[in-house]
């Protein structure tokens, strides 16, 4: 029988989307719910696994072809058997006699990938990773290849991505006067426009301050061993910052505002989103009512949601409906920056490297931890006095944390 593999229903605010990469052939043998190809739309990447076991008939739509909703990708037979997907495969594979000679270096390279054996977890695994399972050296039973063997090759820095950029980069390197012209993935055109939106339609400014970090890394350095211990999340910064800018908002209802249209929408709830780096682009999952979630929570929240988006895992859903953003690009050096606006919220809070600097204290002169803020904010909601406002009191509150517990 065969089963039609069709583009999973897209959310409503998704019209299409771009077929990426196929991690299976026609005539692969596959298993239930193993990944078969990854679609890319402008917010998230999309797994479509294989809905029964069976032989991969017939892909229909190419790599790089758009796509909409339950549109045809592929055909499944699932009456077949692994058996005979393999003899297939070997079919398809064997040399005609009619063919030109194959280099040697080709046919070592061609034999290296058909003897790799994966099991469904390793396929999985080396699909998540996206790593050459041709250069992973086995340790399962008769070499077979398994899924800490992809988890170990992909912790050691290379493989597919790293290799695909090497190859790019060595593809460039060549002549006087080099370059190499790629599309942009639909997420970082996404974000390209929505980046230039945000110029051109807010009066965008942004106001700085900086603050003296020390009492919070002797709170952490006290409490971060036990607090790992007894919540099993690791005690980062930005539950602080996080903890300050609810406080803040409180404070000043209009920075937890959006725009629509006309209208100005106070929100009585507080949805923080976090920006993270990814290979593909920036991504900001939200975390949903900070105000009743712990510290432990919120630094598990994010780690999650960390990893996961480095692993394409996040869901449109995670990434909409944020009341206010907070990017920090202390973690690649950035001393100073004026973050851009995520529409239609009006404000960002943009955190940076921290460094010792020398600070004046009581008359004296003293090296304390010190980190420049930034706050960039919408001047049509938000007046000059709400934005420094706000910022002195995220300031205030994090060089005096006692005032969070006490709400003062």
């Amino acid at each position: 029988m065969t089963i039609e593999v069709k583009v999973p229903v897209l959310p409503e605010s998704v019209a299409d989307a771009t077929v990426v990469t196929w991690h299976k052939k026609a005539g692969d043998w596959v298993e239930r719910d193993e990944n078969l190809v990854d679609i890319e739309t402008d917010k998230v990447m999309l797994e479509v696994p294989a809905p029964n076991n069976g032989v991969l008939q017939e892909i229909i739509e190419q790599e790089g072809t758009t796509v909409i909703a339950e549109q045809l990708l592929a055909r499944l037979d699932e009456t077949a058997t692994a058996g005979a997907a393999s003899s297939s495969a070997a079919v398809a594979a064997a040399p005609s006699t009619e063919s030109q000679a194959v280099p040697a270096a080709a046919m070592t390279q061609n034999s290296t990938s058909a003897n790799v054996e994966l099991g469904p977890a390793a396929r999985r695994a080396a699909g998540q990773h996206d790593v050459n399972t041709a250069q992973i050296a086995g340790t399962g039973i008769g070499g077979r290849v398994t899924k800490q063997d992809v988890v170990n090759f992909a912790e050691q820095g290379v493989g597919g991505k790293a290799s695909v950029t090497a190859n790019v980069i060595g593809d460039i390197a060549t002549g006087p006067r080099p370059e190499q012209r790629v599309p942009m993935t639909r997420l970082r055109a996404r974000v390209a426009e929505r980046l230039v939106q945000a110029q051109q339609e807010a009066a965008m400014l942004t106001t700085f301050n900086e603050i003296n970090l020390q009492p919070v890394k002797e709170i952490r350095a006290r409490y971060k061993d036990k607090f790992e211990k007894v919540h099993g999340a690791r005690l980062g910064f930005m539950s602080f910052f996080i903890k300050a800018s609810i406080e803040a908002l409180r404070r000043f209802p209009a920075v937890n505002s959006s725009i629509d249209g006309s209208d100005i929408v106070y929100h009585g709830y507080y949805d923080v989103g976090v920006a993270v780096s990814t290979e593909r682009g920036l991504v900001v999952p939200v975390l949903r009512d900070t105000d009743r979630m712990s510290m432990a929570e919120i630094e598990a929240s994010i780690a999650d949601y960390a990893g996961r988006a480095r692993k394409n895992k996040i869901t449109i859903e995670e990434m909409t409906g944020g009341t206010f953003t907070i990017t920090n690009g202390g973690v690649f050096g950035s001393l100073l920056s004026t973050p851009i606006l995520n529409p239609p919220q009006v404000a960002i809070l943009g955190m940076h490297k921290i460094e010792d600097r020398a600070v004046v204290e009581n008359g004296e002169i003293v090296i304390r931890p010190m980190m420049y803020v930034a706050l960039s904010y919408d001047h049509r909601i938000i007046d000059g006095k709400e934005s420094v406002s706000f910022l002195a009191t995220i300031k205030d509150l994090l060089e005096d944390p006692a005032r969070l517990l006490l709400e003062i």
